[in-house]
């Protein structure tokens, strides 16, 4: 669920994308290749097979010797044999001899491991109709196979082409596969399909490298950007071995170069403008970056069964979990007794490994078609390589591709959805308008959530006295109308924790990929940016979901604990070192005295300003005129009064 401030030796890294030298060495096993090739189809990309066997060919090129013009020869005779018009016994000249030759084994190997991709298969689609009906598609595909085999010996023509998804629709019936079907001819951005499940299928070993390298250079899809977002963490773990007894600056010097590598490619792309087209049709994204989090799960239930069009509403899940792999998974701290003093008595203990939400939700029979859909992405991150909820924030809003845009964490009141976009259209500043609150809390044991109590209004802030913290702006709320306006007023902050608004919001106002292991200052700096760029904030009238706040006694993990472990300094101490260094940034946006352009350099810590202007205040109104909108006097560390916040004056 989306990061809230409750939540958000070597180590093995299961999906760590290959290195540069690792993707040669795998490009000469065809096996490798065509077994990649093969899950992308039955996962539900839906191409060819004719088609898909082209492809193979054209990358079947291990030994080096191709050019791009023998690539082209052999497509084109493919093409020439699976129309008749060209026989195998001729044609063939040496190079493309050896690559039929690999060709043949490929398909081979391929037909060898089908029954273990098949149980793979049918674990994810579950017992009972759906995975009878993945086992005719697969035979289906190895009868085809075979056919391929014998067109390339000259022992027959090519198969006809045949949509898996077709397949699929007939064997069950029709009825969620077709809705699928539809659903990626309406948004072409979900071809090819990133399954949900399992855990850490690597995007590039599913479509191949190239995927990435599309989104980039304008052809972009969700499989795409999440082929980037896990090359980054696989670099980032690779530093963090490398790294382990590094000092905090240099942790972050280097984390910012794979940024500026990995990611700053794609970001300058797409730079003030949307990945996607903006839809119109109602569609709302749900962003939820859940760490370690036993209720995601419930929380997909609940938004989905209460919404009013759960066929609109679609879920970025940056999944932070222990998956047990390579590390032994660990409480947070936590009360297990009194001392002889009568104080707490608190450990961290061991524990097996997270329960993955998103497989409670997408095998419940009641939800699968959704992650059937595409409507449920999901990011896996290492717990090892989640470093707070300004970089889960970051990835969650690059698996968007709907409108508007929705950050929760919680349950939800019935009809949800429908009645906070009628609310955000409520307001003056729309389509420029934030809805923004602190949610009620819950406990496990509450009744269903009806929601109608009144809606929080952000209006107070402090800077804060924790060492940790540094005097940072804590936002905080305020006085409450009574609910009965005739429209929404407005408010001076953002809550990270749940915000909803249009979708150029992200257009105008990207998440920032260079503030990893910030805690505190997230809010301060997206209402910064936000209301410089032209952004009204408003309190939605009357609450419609509800927070579990979860208090320490839980000894749920934190973030903070995970970077010491990894670190190998136990504890939250390392992690603040981090954050006091990223936290200039943005101190730096504020106007804090300590962050000067000449104190960072001074200190060494200049390097926290990179890329800045295109994460900074926008340029609709002035950092000056936001200070005085807020009654924020940054050289005496104080926070006004603001009366037209607390006094629900100001539409």
């Amino acid at each position: 669920m989306a990061a809230t401030k409750e939540n958000n030796g070597e180590l093995e890294f299961p999906n760590r994308a290959p290195s540069e030298g690792s993707s040669k060495r795998r490009k000469s096993r065809p096996s490798d290749s065509s077994s990649k090739l093969l899950i992308a189809l039955l996962a539900g990309a839906g191409a060819a097979f004719l088609l898909a066997i082209l492809l193979l060919a054209a990358r079947l090129d291990a030994d080096g010797s191709s050019s791009s013009n023998t690539a082209e020869a052999d497509q084109f005779f493919l093409e020439e044999v699976a129309q008749g018009h060209a026989s195998p016994a001729l044609m063939l000249h040496d190079a493309q001899n050896r690559r039929r030759g690999k060709l043949l084994t490929a398909i081979d190997r391929l037909k060898s491991g089908y029954q273990q991709r098949l149980h793979k298969f049918q674990r994810l689609a579950g017992d009972g109709e759906a995975g009878d009906a993945m086992g005719r598609v697969v035979s289906e595909a190895v009868h085809d196979l075979d056919e391929i085999e014998g067109a390339i010996e000259g022992r027959g023509a090519m198969p006809e082409k045949r949509d898996v998804l077709a397949a699929l629709h007939s064997h069950d019936g029709g009825g969620r596969h077709e809705s699928m079907a539809q659903r990626f001819e309406e948004a072409p951005h979900l071809r090819p399909l990133v399954p949900p499940l399992p855990p850490h299928l690597m995007a590039t070993d599913l479509f191949g490298e190239q995927i990435a390298t599309d989104a980039i250079e304008g052809r972009p899809t969700i499989a795409g950007i999440v082929a980037i977002l896990q090359t980054f963490l696989s670099h980032v773990h690779a530093m963090e071995v490398e790294k382990k007894s590094a000092a905090a600056h240099q942790v972050i010097d280097a984390y910012f170069s794979i940024v500026d590598r990995d990611l700053r490619p794609f970001e300058d792309a797409y730079r003030r403008r949307s990945i996607f087209p903006i839809r119109e049709d109602s569609t709302i994204f749900m962003s939820l970056g859940a760490y370690r989090d036993h209720l995601l799960g419930e929380t997909l239930r609940q938004a989905f069964k209460n919404a009013k069009r759960p066929e609109k509403l679609f879920v970025g899940a940056v999944v932070q979990n222990c998956f047990g792999i390579g590390v032994q998974c660990r409480t947070g701290v936590e009360v297990v007794g009194k001392n002889n003093d009568g104080s707490p008595k608190t450990a961290v203990s061991d524990r097996p490994p997270d329960v993955n939400g998103i497989e409670e939700f997408c095998t419940d029979p009641e939800y699968t078609k959704y992650c059937d859909a595409g409507q449920i992405r999901a990011l896996y991150v290492n717990e090892t390589e989640s470093n707070g909820p300004t970089t889960a924030r970051y990835f969650a809003s690059k698996l968007w591709g709907e409108q508007p845009i929705a950050d929760a964490h919680l349950r939800f009141a019935p009809d949800w959805d429908v009645l906070y976009e009628e609310e955000l259209k409520a307001a003056a500043s729309f389509p420029k308008a934030v809805l923004s609150s602190y949610p009620p809390g819950f406990s496990q044991s509450d009744p269903p959530y009806k929601g109608g109590s009144q809606g929080t209004r952000l209006c107070t802030c402090e800077f804060s006295t924790s060492d940790v913290e540094h005097k940072i702006i804590r936002i905080n709320t305020g006085n409450n109308c009574r609910g009965e306006e005739a429209h929404p007023t407005q408010i001076a902050y953002i809550a990270a924790g749940f915000f909803f608004a249009r979708a150029e919001f992200l257009v105008d106002v990207p998440f920032d990929p260079y503030l990893p292991w910030c805690f505190m200052g997230e809010e301060i700096a997206l209402s910064l940016r936000a209301w410089t760029s032209g952004w009204d904030i408003y309190a939605p009238r009357k609450n419609l979901i509800a927070h579990q706040y979860r208090p320490g006694r839980m000894g749920l993990p934190k973030f903070w604990e995970n970077t010491g472990r990894v670190f190998g300094r136990p504890g939250p101490g390392f992690n603040t070192e981090l954050q006091t260094i990223t936290l200039q940034r943005i101190k730096h946006m504020v106007g804090y005295e300590e962050a000067t352009l000449e104190n960072l350099d001074n200190h060494g810590h200049s390097i926290v300003l990179t890329d800045y202007e295109h994460y900074g205040p926008g340029e609709t109104r002035t950092t000056d005129a936001f200070l005085e909108h807020t009654r924020i006097d940054v050289k005496k560390f104080k926070c006004g009064f603001i009366d037209w916040c607390n006094q629900c004056t100001l539409d």
